[in-house]
């Protein structure tokens, strides 16, 4: 994986910098697979709820997206290196990509809500890491990240009790 330091300096040590690089680029992978799975599921949205479900899914999306930068420009500014091709971001992502074409909207929102529960759980490891080597500024915004992350898998639960506790 790839860890080495580039011409980009920070106090932290090397091994910080490779530790919290060779943690955060799997999130980083993962958070692109999460996007590319949302929007897949917002565009293959179908039913009576299409509009609520749509838009929900295309607000979380583009939520989604809005960490990408942040994520690999932290590891950057660390003098980290960060991700470089989709083949890389699919070998380090632990999300897992959807080919179904039949799901029904309930499901695709469930197994949303579960990837980012799951990625949550990556983000909280990658946070005792960084603590680990007092990286305050990188476990700040994985904080951030968890708190947007867990109001989405909210969302999307409270979504799909909300539909199952009608019938």
């Amino acid at each position: 994986m790839r860890g080495a330091r580039s011409q980009t300096q920070s106090d932290l040590t090397s091994d910080a910098v490779r530790d919290i690089a060779n943690v955060m680029n799997p999130i980083l992978a993962d958070v692109f697979a999460l996007y590319i799975k949302t929007k897949n599921f917002h565009w293959h949205m179908t039913g009576p709820n299409f509009r609520d479900y749509h838009e929900l899914l295309d607000d979380q999306s583009d939520q989604i997206f809005a960490m990408t930068d942040p994520i690999a420009e932290r590891v950057r500014k660390l003098g980290g290196v960060t991700l470089h091709s989709v083949g890389e971001i699919a070998r380090l992502k632990r999300i897992n990509d959807s080919d179904a074409t039949d799901l029904d909207p309930l499901d695709m929102l469930a197994e949303l809500c579960e990837d980012n529960k799951a990625l949550v759980g990556r983000m909280r490891e990658a946070h005792r890491v960084c603590d680990e080597h007092e990286d305050v500024a990188t476990a700040s915004l994985i904080e951030v990240w968890i708190d947007e992350t867990e109001r989405r898998a909210w969302f999307l639960f409270e979504t799909t009790r909300a539909h199952t506790q009608a019938h």
